[in-house]
């Protein structure tokens, strides 16, 4: 009898979780391959870079918006059916593609409605699949699971515009979106394949009960009631803040720097993926530093000093491909110990909840900080550093003064002070430098949660 139920059940733990990760990065890779050969459908058709931003606009804002009520949803019903309709919900945008592009009427249009049906998916998707590891592993695995997963978001990066590249003209973009869509079923197989058990009740879930708002805002209310996760989520949301007044202008500072070869900019990216690749294969087969804040506070300061400090200072192309692998690959430690640590904190049967508040926390300086970082490179650093200004006789010995010297100074500047906040909260923040003893972990919460009344725990 017990063994039938096993069969029914189907394998679990990291091999079950590791038949679903090779189901997800093959499907992501195909995606990846959609979105490449997509790309270059809508821009010869319209030779707008609007238009291809607002095919991205598109995709982000069903998260933006319904996020915090998805992550509700993924709490209250069975997480393995949740990530089957976040994958189904793809493959009807991807087929409606298909469909459309083989029978000669596809419109650009028709994109930005796929891409908002992708997006709804994807809202979905992210929470469930994140509060599902923490199901599924054990929390000693936290930290490689999720190195694998980083892997599901790296590793297309690099492949899928070589291989979208040469099947293209094989098989047109209607094999494209066909291979896309056989793909999702593979991914779909592949949980149907695994035991994914739903999380045991706490009393921190049964508190959160109430109505669909009630319990979307509770994700919020949590976080704001814990100074440790919300002091780490506020260190991310400043760290996020200051690279993105450098970050963002990535392209137009290689750009700028090669005089618009689009060659170098497109090695340099390739490294950066490169790096997030390696990054995400030494976290899943270590799994990083036992203590997950130091994982957190070297990996960052790292991230400062080699990509942005030593980014800015490089003027050709062998030192931006050192500095982007190199410092690609410490972002991956972060986030997989930062996601670890969230996994170990928060109490399996919220983390929908809780996950998909943290993010749409996270994100909220996304649509800020390129208009931010623009204006500064156009109005303030670049006409400074052209000139002779205090910001040129300062600057202009370590970036020079010709274009692109502006953004140099940009990047500079934010790495010293990503390293700075990095510093600042490792010396004078115990609330997040302790947070690994300050909050016990959810499964020692249970235990006290179902001790028998009068007995010491």
């Amino acid at each position: 009898m017990s063994m039938n139920t096993s069969r029914q059940k189907g394998p679990g733990g990291m091999l079950g979780f590791t038949i679903v990760w090779a189901g997800q990065i093959v499907s992501v890779m195909a995606s990846s391959m959609t979105q490449f050969a997509l790309t270059i459908w809508a821009y010869q058709e319209t030779g707008s870079a609007t238009a291809l931003g607002a095919i991205s606009t598109a995709f982000v804002l069903p998260f933006l918006l319904l996020s915090p009520f998805a992550g509700a949803m993924v709490d209250r019903y069975n997480r393995k059916l949740m990530m089957m309709i976040s994958d189904l919900v793809a493959i009807t945008a991807t087929f409606g593609l298909l469909i459309l592009h083989f029978t000669g009427h596809l419109q650009v249009w028709h994109l930005m409605a796929a891409a908002v049906v992708n997006g709804l998916g994807n809202t979905f998707q992210w929470p469930a699949y994140s509060a599902a590891i923490s199901s599924m592993v054990t929390k000693e695995n936290y930290s490689r699971a999720n190195g694998m997963m980083s892997l599901v978001e790296s590793a297309p990066a690099v492949i899928a515009p070589l291989l979208a590249g040469v099947l293209l003209p094989l098989i047109g973009l209607s094999g494209i979106l066909g291979l896309d869509v056989l793909t999702f079923f593979l991914a779909i197989a592949a949980l149907l394949a695994v035991y994914v058990p739903q999380p045991v009740k706490t009393v921190e879930g049964q508190a959160g009960k109430g109505s669909l708002l009630h319990e979307a805002a509770y994700g919020f209310r949590y976080i704001f009631a814990r100074r440790s996760l919300l002091g780490l989520l506020v260190f991310f949301i400043c760290l996020n803040f200051v690279i993105g007044l450098s970050g963002s202008l990535f392209a137009p500072f290689i750009l700028a720097r090669t005089g618009n070869d689009s060659a170098v900019l497109g090695t340099v990216q390739s490294a950066g993926a490169i790096g997030a690749v390696i990054g995400g294969l030494l976290i899943g087969l270590w799994g990083g530093l036992k203590r997950r804040m130091h994982n957190i506070f070297i990996g960052e300061a790292l991230t400062g000093l080699v990509a942005l400090v030593v980014f800015g200072l490089g003027r050709t192309l062998p030192v931006w491909v050192i500095a982007s692998v190199i410092g690609q690959i410490f972002p991956s430690f972060v986030n997989g110990s930062s996601q670890a640590i969230w996994q170990a904190k928060v109490a399996p049967d919220i983390q929908g909840r809780v996950f998909s508040a943290r993010r749409m926390i996270a994100w909220s300086m996304g649509p800020i900080t390129p208009i931010l970082a623009g204006a500064l490179a156009d109005y303030v650093t670049e006409p400074a550093m052209q000139s002779q200004t205090w910001l040129a006789l300062l600057f202009g010995p370590l970036v020079g003064n010709n274009s692109g010297s502006g953004m140099a100074v940009q990047f500079v500047v934010t790495g010293v002070v990503y390293i700075a906040i990095v510093l600042f909260v490792f010396l004078f923040v115990p609330v997040v430098r302790n947070l690994e003893d300050l909050l016990p972990d959810h499964d020692q919460m249970q235990k006290i949660e179902t001790a028998p009344e009068g007995e010491a725990v």
